[in-house]
């Protein structure tokens, strides 16, 4: 048992949910944030460790005043897991400007609002985890992914930077970069995705990585994972190739 918190910002769903429970099945308090009111208090009425703190991410001052909520609540803060994302596969097939835009505010911005909400507290505290969730979309670009593919590339280098920064005060910056999960995000797609996991299955391995390996890279299923970080290393020529074959891209007529 622990009397330790954790924020999580995507909670209504997916990872962020199951990681809810993942935690709260552990001991922790948990804050679960979202847009969706309805959903957030369905989680936190079915576990008495879950509390709802509505929130969207892309409002700078909410984001500052509900870390405060959540901070007078609780007393004190721990752990921060921000997943908020955004992904629409057909809209991500041409260059669509304001999709981008709205891809990047939420994905990346989000992000990036909701950890300036914390970063004096945890520098503060000297203590903490501020965990950052990309995707393997991030790794190299792919077909059809315009926004999400390089918002989430953003993520991994922002990960990257703020772990420097961060390490000077003895908090730790974590990535997450899962694979294909089942979520209501990833049944949008409208292609076969490899080696397909359960949200409950990337909450296992999150929470292995976080609290007991203590990794800065927390990424799966490896079976998947560890090829696309090979194909990082590949020169253009070569990638494009494969992906090409791989995903069966077609040129236009």
């Amino acid at each position: 048992m622990t009397n330790k918190v954790i924020w999580i910002t995507g909670g209504s769903s997916g990872i962020g949910k199951s990681l809810a429970y993942k935690f709260a099945n552990e001991g922790w308090q948990v804050a679960i944030s979202a847009r969706r009111e309805k959903l957030l208090k369905e989680i936190s009425e079915s576990n008495e460790k879950i509390k709802s703190f509505p929130l969207d991410v892309t409002d700078k001052v909410k984001c500052k005043e509900v870390f405060e909520q959540i901070k007078n609540y609780y007393g004190d803060l721990d752990v921060c897991f921000f997943s908020t994302g955004t992904w629409s596969p057909k809209e991500e097939k041409d260059i669509d400007v304001e999709q981008i835009e709205n891809v990047f505010k939420v994905n990346f911005f989000g992000t990036i609002n909701t950890i300036k909400a914390v970063e004096a507290h945890f520098k503060n505290k000297k203590n903490g985890i501020i965990t950052i969730v990309s995707s393997i979309a991030g790794y190299r670009g792919l077909p059809n992914t315009t926004g999400y593919g390089p918002s989430k590339s953003a993520l991994i280098s922002l990960a990257e930077s703020l772990y420097f920064d961060f390490e000077r005060y003895n908090v730790r910056v974590c990535l997450v970069c899962p694979g294909f999960i089942k979520t209501p995000m990833t049944d949008k797609n409208d292609f076969k995705m490899p080696f397909l996991k359960t949200s409950e299955f990337a909450a296992d391995k999150i929470y292995d990585g976080l609290i007991n390996k203590k990794q800065f890279e927390i990424h799966f299923p490896k079976e998947l994972t560890l090829t696309l970080k090979f194909f990082k290393l590949l020169p253009s020529k070569i990638y494009f190739y494969l992906v090409k074959k791989l995903t069966k891209f077609q040129k236009k007529n």
